[in-house]
């Protein structure tokens, strides 16, 4: 493995676990040359999964796409790493065992919404304000009662 930071080809493997269920490996490896660390992910290729958006262009689902997007609205929040990976993981699976090979950005972005309901509710909210394009604060404050809402009926 490489070193992304110096491209050096001597790296060592400090820890190893497996994640998503035991569908992949996580580990944390240090390069030998500049000793910085970092991680790798090892996982079985799945078939290509196809994300269909509003206007009909297709695009290859990109794990890493929608991670970016829950980590932005997870910014400044008690969530930590791990626990936005876990809803990433969540997301992919549910979106891989609906055996559809085409899915739509909608699906995907409802997935989301799900998982970071789960996580916390400004998330949540920050994610559905670009997600649903809220264009003033009248859906804005729809989308709060339908959180209080839900929240009072759990």
């Amino acid at each position: 493995m490489h070193c992304p930071f110096c491209g050096n080809e001597d790296t060592k493997v400090h820890d190893s676990r497996q994640v998503e269920e035991g569908t992949a490996v996580r580990r944390r490896r240090e390069c030998e040359r500049c000793l910085r660390r970092f991680t790798t992910f090892e996982k079985f290729e799945d078939s290509p999964l196809v994300v269909v958006k509003k206007e009909g262009r297709r695009e290859e689902f990109s794990r890493s796409k929608m991670m970016a997007g829950m980590l932005r609205a997870c910014e400044k929040r008690p969530i930590s790493t791990e626990q936005i990976e876990e809803a990433a993981y969540a997301v992919e699976k549910i979106l891989r065992n609906s055996n559809e090979r085409e899915v739509s950005s909608s699906q995907v972005g409802e997935a989301v919404l799900e998982q970071l309901f789960e996580l916390d509710e400004v998330a949540y909210i920050r994610f559905a304000s670009v997600y649903r394009q809220f264009r003033d604060i009248q859906r804005f404050m729809e989308e709060l009662h339908e959180l209080i809402e839900k929240r009072g009926t759990m």
